[in-house]
């Protein structure tokens, strides 16, 4: 289902789309993840308990966002929604200094886990409805790619 520009005159899939970006044709997804890398360098300015706080807003606001945008399509989780991968995004932020290095390897890690959608991420997306389901799935790949973070930053 392609959806129409003129979608964005309302706010609630303007914010859901990330401002439009997840309008585009090619990995919407994809597109969603990196817009959030703006956002998330700007934030490594503040302190953790600001960034924790942030984070969890979008989280909390793109709950009912993600939901309501999914309610008006018709659609569970359109490709075009792309909030929770932004939020996911922000979330594993969280987790790294500021380097565009990290930054890009926490993008690549998310991304994989968010496509494959191993176990449990791949039955929480089709099991868990509205909101919460288009949001958990995004954040359950977040978390994986913060263990393999973790991990790399453990060795380095």
């Amino acid at each position: 289902m392609r959806l129409s520009p003129g979608l964005l005159r309302d706010p609630v899939h303007l914010l859901a789309t990330g401002f439009g970006v997840g309008l585009v044709p090619w990995a919407p997804g994809t597109a969603g993840s990196i817009l959030a890398l703006a956002p998330a360098w700007l934030m490594f300015d503040l302190p953790l308990p600001w960034r924790v706080a942030l984070a969890l807003a979008v989280v909390a606001l793109g709950v009912w966002l993600c939901g309501e945008s999914a309610r008006r399509l018709g659609v569970h989780d359109h490709p075009a929604i792309v909030l929770d991968e932004i939020a996911a995004m922000l979330l594993l932020s969280l987790l790294l200094e500021a380097s565009i290095a990290w930054l890009l390897a926490a993008l690549a890690l998310f991304r994989l886990f968010d496509i494959a959608k191993p176990w449990p991420i791949r039955a929480v997306d089709r099991t868990v409805s509205g909101g919460v389901g288009i949001m958990l799935d995004d954040v359950l790949a977040a978390l994986f790619a913060a263990i393999c973070l973790a991990g790399v930053q453990l060795l380095v």
